[in-house]
């Protein structure tokens, strides 16, 4: 009996660090989702610009962190218009409204990949861990474009120019806000 138990507490030990990993990695089954994720191809030492949409079907949450090991600074930016200059500017965070979408885009918000370490080559991929205030980490791959080149399954002939169409006041005109389907 002694010896079960034993056996038993060390199996619980030894897995329960995989289970802890698991919980702030990307599940599927989460309110959290990303889709359309890319970056555009930019040279070693460079600026390089990761857009995505996150789909929240659960309650309000917050991204509060990027990162990824391609750059040596990542970081969350915003493009404002300062009396027709368009502008980006660091952000701490960006709220994620319940049932929503939420488009990190062209002229909107955006992730920085900032002294990038190797070339981001078209046809190639970018690991990015977006880090949640409710649903933790998450483990996305965006997919290297063309310089100025939308997410694969976009065409840049859909007359947007991606600077600052979006552009709004409030909560309801938020860059890229659209409620959840």
């Amino acid at each position: 009996m002694r010896q079960y138990f034993v056996r038993t507490f060390a199996a619980a030990l030894l897995s329960a660090p995989l289970a802890l990993g698991l919980a702030g990695s990307a599940r599927a089954d989460g309110p959290i989702r990303v889709t359309d994720a890319f970056a555009r191809a930019a040279a070693a030492g460079g600026v390089g610009g990761l857009f995505l949409t996150i789909v929240n079907t659960g309650p309000s949450d917050r991204l509060t962190g990027v990162a990824s090991p391609v750059a040596g600074k990542v970081e969350l930016h915003e493009s404002i218009d300062d009396k027709g200059v368009m502008k980006m500017r660091s952000v701490a965070g960006l709220d994620i409204p319940a049932a929503a979408t939420v488009k990190l885009a062209p002229g909107g918000y955006h992730i920085m990949l900032i002294g990038v370490k190797q070339p981001l080559t078209v046809g190639g991929h970018v690991p990015v861990t977006l880090t949640f205030e409710k649903a933790g980490k998450l483990e996305v791959e965006a997919s290297v474009v063309k310089p100025g080149g939308m997410s694969p399954g976009r065409s840049t002939d859909s007359g947007d120019s991606g600077m600052g169409h979006e552009m709004g006041h409030g909560m309801g005109n938020m860059p890229g806000m659209t409620p959840a389907k």
